[in-house]
């Protein structure tokens, strides 16, 4: 009696070989225990009520199930297409060609040569983005319009289907920004934009601060130098820009600096305090709010996919607990059931 009751104990080893087995293909996700299960089992007991019972494999071995389509068949077949990864290779394969031949339509020599070619090819690769772009809109349907990425995919595409006359001619040479579609394909650039644009909140604090910086040190340039250099800081607006191009530090010791020393000696120091407060500690501001946006969203990044792998491990073994906790609750029923008859015997 009780190797029969050990009996009903199937291991994992022995459940997944008899399973493997089996025909995917069957109607329904379910596949039954191996043969023979119920009759190891005692009658009359839980365990020969669910012996036959539908048992739902893990996750994993449902994916070995071909996809059964049935109804939406067009819609269904479409989102296999746009969501496989060798999609977004082959539109990342035709951002990057349709980048080359944007630029090779700037050479005159290319274009008498192969003019007719390339416009062509333009014309075919902008065609294969329209039906994608169309594609994904019909899978998604408004959820398309709810992602910014998407959005800016259809932009950048609708704009290169403006046509290039006199009044959208400025359009035409906007096509290039098809080459941008690459942040949406790439996802190691979509998370550098992703961390630029959220470190955009933080910069205004800082755009404040230097505006600021930058309004006092110009109102006393103009007073200082204005008399003497009145190309550099006669007016306001001079003294803005003459400040900025300082900041840059492109020639500014030889084209403002030492035009103002032959008048003012001593003018040097105010230049040299410009620039430490603003080229080498207001500005590196701006980069240390940058670095710590990206490395939030990278972290972001990393803690997403730290939590679908979590999902995923837990979608797989959920129906395998669930039958164990079953099986446990089986034996410990016909263990009780064989004391109870053991004793009756003894007795």
């Amino acid at each position: 009696m009780l190797e029969r009751a050990k009996g009903i104990e199937p291991s994992y080893a022995a459940w997944e070989a008899a399973v493997l087995p089996l025909n995917y293909a069957r109607a329904g996700p379910t596949i039954s225990e191996p043969a023979g299960a119920a009759k190891r089992a005692l009658p009359g007991t839980a365990a020969a009520a669910t012996a036959s019972r539908p048992f739902y494999p893990p996750a994993r071995l449902r994916m070995i199930q071909p996809p059964i389509i049935t109804g939406g068949t067009v819609i269904a077949w479409l989102r296999t297409i746009v969501e496989d990864p060798r999609t977004e290779r082959v539109v990342m394969s035709l951002i990057i060609i349709n980048a080359v031949i944007l630029g090779l339509e700037t050479s005159k020599t290319v274009m008498a040569s192969f003019g007719p070619l390339l416009e062509v090819l333009d014309h075919l690769i902008l065609a294969v983005f329209v039906v994608e772009i169309a594609a994904r809109i019909i899978v998604n349907r408004w959820a398309f319009f709810r992602d910014p990425w998407s959005v800016f995919d259809f932009l950048v595409v609708g704009i290169a289907l403006v046509p290039a006359t006199e009044t959208f001619s400025v359009l035409r040479a906007l096509r290039v920004l098809r080459v941008l579609r690459l942040i949406t394909v790439v996802p190691s650039l979509k998370r550098v934009v992703a961390g630029l644009l959220a470190a955009l909140p933080g910069m205004g604090s800082i755009v404040l601060l230097i505006g600021l910086i930058y309004y006092v040190f110009a109102v006393m340039a103009t007073k200082l130098f204005g008399h003497d250099n009145p190309n550099l800081f006669g007016t306001l607006g001079d003294s803005l820009f003459t400040l900025f191009t300082v900041m840059t530090l492109e020639g500014w010791t030889n084209d403002v600096a030492r035009p103002v020393m032959e008048k003012h000696p001593q003018g040097w120091l105010f230049f040299v305090i410009f620039i430490i407060v603003t080229t080498f500690m207001v500005l590196n501001l701006f980069i240390g709010v940058v670095v710590n946006a990206m490395q939030a969203e990278a972290m972001k990044a990393e803690a997403d996919e730290r939590e679908a792998e979590r999902e995923m491990i837990q979608e797989e073994a959920a129906p395998i607990l669930k039958e164990v906790k079953k099986l446990q609750k089986e034996v410990a029923e016909l263990r009780a059931e064989l004391a109870g008859r053991t004793a009756k015997t003894g007795v």
